[in-house]
């Protein structure tokens, strides 16, 4: 018994110098990751930007040129994060390219799930926040054919069938979608 006993303290003895050895000779580098603002709450100087995980970014202030899409609430959620609908929004609008975003008026969520409104009047329909990656390069490519010239809304709820309805609002060219900030 008392064998036992002594083997398991000097397992014990040995495990903890060959972790003080391990973290004696381990250097941890510090790493800050800063959550960017993909949409905002509200507008000018009572503006709140919202990553694309629904965290509100209370403590950063959104870009002055108001180029964020604005999300349809009146006012933040009290928690600092985003739920239900409104988070499915900040969602597929974080997933947005980069050169797109200044193209983005603003989102809603209706009938068909998340909709996100272009500001040439175009609306792209997400219906829900998954498949968000895949739904945006499908919308950058219905945009970008040369042979879609118009159009009222582009259904993206399956982003390998994407369909375009209506002729209602034409689509730029590229030159003015440049001169704009919405070309890619």
């Amino acid at each position: 018994m008392r064998r036992r006993a002594l083997a398991g303290a000097l397992a014990l003895v040995a495990a903890a110098a060959a972790w003080f050895f391990v973290l004696r000779t381990t250097t941890v580098e510090p790493t800050l990751t800063m959550a960017l603002p993909t949409a905002v709450i509200g507008s000018g100087e009572d503006a709140i930007g919202v990553s694309a995980d629904g965290r509100l970014l209370a403590w950063q202030a959104p870009p002055e040129d108001e180029t964020l899409p604005a999300l349809p609430l009146s006012e933040p959620p009290k928690s600092g994060r985003l739920a239900g609908p409104a988070l499915a929004q900040a969602r597929v609008l974080g997933a947005a390219p980069a050169p797109l975003r200044p193209c983005i008026a603003g989102s809603r969520y209706g009938e068909s799930g998340v909709d996100v409104d272009l500001r040439s009047g175009i609306e792209l329909r997400f219906g829900d926040a998954s498949r968000t990656a895949e739904k945006w390069r499908s919308a950058v490519a219905v945009l970008a054919d040369p042979s879609i010239t118009a159009a009222d809304y582009v259904d993206l709820h399956s982003p390998s069938r994407p369909a375009v309805y209506g002729e209602g609002h034409v689509l730029p060219s590229a030159e003015e979608g440049t001169e704009a900030g919405c070309g890619g």
